[in-house]
């Protein structure tokens, strides 16, 4: 498809969002946008303090899974940066997200079996964190305010993310005989593939994973990370909401927050644009939040969560083209440890 068309149909996919799930929220809102001026500059610099730790929770998260080829933190940071600013403009954007960071984790010198392995493992296993810290607020949330549908939508998405990840975990280390099998048969199709190269590719990765496994001290900061990422940027949601008059219970937030990103991981937007404000608005006025309250709330934290974002991985990847590091070439420690001090 030709850039151009691709361009045309992401700005009219982002149009049409805006125009029939953003808007309407807007028209029971003037009458709150009062609030506006009563809003604590102090609880602005909390609310943006808990995003940059939700930022640094993902930067270490990142490291552990490159370790022990991580590069530095002001580096990873940068790439996570970039990468954040194309999920956030391109809809389906974690695949050319992934690929930019690839590239350029290649380019610091992060072994191509490592980058490919964390980045994948990453995303996955970061996704897999959301769906039990949301299962675990469902769990609690159900008896004291009732089910909802859209729970069960989300809780069933979480389930085949979960089948899907333990299976191809189960498959590559476990039936690596079996996979590499059904890969050279594969391979053998596609005329710019060596079936020998995507074997050893295969192996790679499967001692990898194993590694991981077996270094249950780097399996368990890799999922602390990753929880600590998500809480602290439901954090985030919730001081909003604390700022503009209505302190929500943080099992109802987690309910809200989980369901609205479970169901942004559909690429239709880039990065959920529209869905999260569409889903979790009704699903705070739900828990009691008012209406015009949700709404100044939510677009606060999108503001911080998805729009600033977009210049600085902007000015991040120009730092990178512009300057970058030369390749570490330290020997690789043995096994898998904890992150580096950068």
């Amino acid at each position: 498809m030709p850039r151009e068309i691709r361009i045309i149909l992401s700005v009219g996919c982002l149009v049409f969002v805006f125009e029939y799930f953003v808007v309407p929220q807007f028209s029971s809102s003037h009458l709150s946008l009062r609030l506006l001026a009563q809003l604590n500059p102090l609880v602005v610099i909390l609310a943006v303090l808990c995003e940059v730790a939700a930022l640094y929770s993902y930067v270490e998260l990142t490291r552990t899974v490159l370790s022990p080829h991580a590069p530095s933190r002001f580096n990873t940071l940068r790439v996570n940066l970039a990468g954040l600013a194309i999920s956030h403009v391109v809809p389906g954007g974690t695949a050319p997200a992934g690929a930019l960071s690839y590239r350029i984790f290649n380019e610091l010198g992060v072994p191509k079996e490592t980058n490919a392995f964390g980045l994948a493992a990453q995303g996955s296993g970061s996704a897999v964190v959301l769906n039990i810290i949301f299962w675990f607020a469902l769990v609690i949330s159900i008896p004291l305010r009732g089910f909802n549908p859209a729970y069960g939508f989300a809780a069933l998405a979480g389930v085949f993310l979960l089948l899907a990840f333990f299976g191809t975990i189960l498959l590559i280390t476990r039936g690596q005989r079996r996979a590499d099998s059904w890969l050279r048969v594969a391979a053998r199709r596609i005329p710019a593939l060596d079936p020998d190269k995507i074997s050893s590719l295969l192996g790679r990765v499967a001692d990898r994973i194993t590694l991981l496994i077996n270094n249950r001290r780097t399996l368990w900061w890799a999922f602390t990370w990753a929880g600590l990422n998500w809480l602290s940027d439901a954090a985030c949601l919730w001081v909003f909401l604390w700022s503009f008059g209505h302190a929500i219970s943080p099992i109802d937030l987690l309910v809200a927050y989980g369901l609205a990103n479970i169901l942004a991981a559909i690429p239709i937007t880039p990065a959920g644009l529209g869905v999260v404000e569409g889903v979790l608005i009704p699903t705070l006025v739900g828990f009691g939040v008012p209406h015009g309250q949700a709404i100044l709330a939510v677009l606060s934290y999108r503001l911080v969560n998805f729009w600033i974002p977009i210049p600085i991985g902007g000015a991040a990847y120009a730092s990178l083209q512009w300057r970058r590091e030369p390749p570490t070439t330290a020997a690789p420690a043995t096994g898998i440890g904890p992150s580096p001090t950068a």
